[in-house]
């Protein structure tokens, strides 16, 4: 498989501050690869490098089989980008804005009617007259997928396209990218993890300026992710919650709404020990004690120790 996006040794530094600190990535053709991390550990900055928007400090960074230190209009005219925060003219509608982009990449005549039409019908917005500047947000994020689309790029990078929008708004423009899976390679930087595991094939975890993880979303979740052991008891589910989370093979505790409690293990041997042990000191009634699915969530908290704000 060949590889859309090749990163090798990426260094950026900004005065005393290395924000990306020896970046290795490959992206397969084809894929839709999800670049995770909390804010602030580094990944707008590798999207502006990517774009060429950027000059890295040291390292190579392939495009397309393109160095992007010298990448000429050939290239550009291959990739597809949507910024965190995408500008447009409000004054316009969504057609009129596709057919402007499109004329930027020299589209003309039928083929560039055909090529409106069908990003229209991609964002739901064929029948939509309004101006721009009376879109929300998630018929905003759409348009702005569209117009990243309208030279029918190879590579689409996309910077926290769902961050902002409601979960209709994120469904829609889920939808849009998964539409996309074998036909473009997309590559989008989040913080949302169920974003990113309901669409992508395969993830890297960014974390201050370092990639801490990097494979399809299965083997990350077999090889760093917290097994997880599902308790329900009769009663006092938030006393048997604290006493576990006290437990040294426990990593963490949550009391779900209906009353179950999670727990992610370190240790599943001692975990099924210990858990019948703890419940049998109080006296409580076990109702139910099951392995649970591990998630990427799990992964992730593993691995950055939740994130941060």
């Amino acid at each position: 498989m060949k590889a859309a996006i090749q990163i090798t040794g990426l260094t950026k530094v900004f005065g005393s501050k290395r924000a990306l600190d020896g970046v290795d990535l490959i992206v397969e053709e084809g894929s839709i690869f999800g670049f995770l991390g909390p804010n602030g550990a580094g990944k707008t900055t590798t999207l502006r490098v990517l774009t060429g928007l950027a000059r890295p400090t040291s390292g190579r960074v392939r495009i397309l089989g393109r160095d992007v230190a010298g990448a000429d209009d050939e290239v550009r005219q291959r990739i597809g980008f949507l910024p965190d925060v995408p500008g447009f003219y409000d004054w316009m509608t969504a057609r009129e804005f596709l057919r402007f982009a499109g004329g930027l990449f020299g589209l003309t005549g039928s083929l560039l009617d055909e090529r409106v039409a069908v990003l229209l019908d991609l964002a739901g917005l064929t029948d939509v007259s309004t101006r721009i500047g009376g879109f929300s947000r998630g018929m905003k994020q759409r348009l702005g997928v569209a117009q990243a689309l309208v030279n029918a790029p190879k590579l689409l990078m996309l910077d926290e396209p769902t961050s902002a929008l409601d979960p209709i708004g994120r469904k829609d423009v889920l939808d849009m990218l998964a539409s996309l899976r074998g036909r473009t390679t997309v590559f989008f930087s989040t913080h949302i993890l169920s974003d990113v595991e309901r669409i992508c094939d395969t993830v890297a975890i960014l974390d201050a300026g370092k990639v801490v993880a990097h494979g399809p979303i299965d083997d990350l979740k077999a090889r760093y992710g917290a097994q997880k052991v599902i308790v329900e008891v009769d009663e006092g589910a938030e006393w048997l919650a604290g006493e576990v989370g006290r437990a040294p093979w426990a990593s963490t505790v949550t009391l779900t709404e209906d009353g179950a409690i999670e727990i992610a293990v370190s240790d599943a041997r001692a975990a099924r020990c210990g858990l019948p042990a703890i419940v049998a000191s109080r006296g409580l009634a076990l109702r139910r004690m099951e392995a649970g699915e591990v998630d990427l969530e799990d992964v992730f908290v593993e691995l950055v120790g939740g994130g941060r704000s």
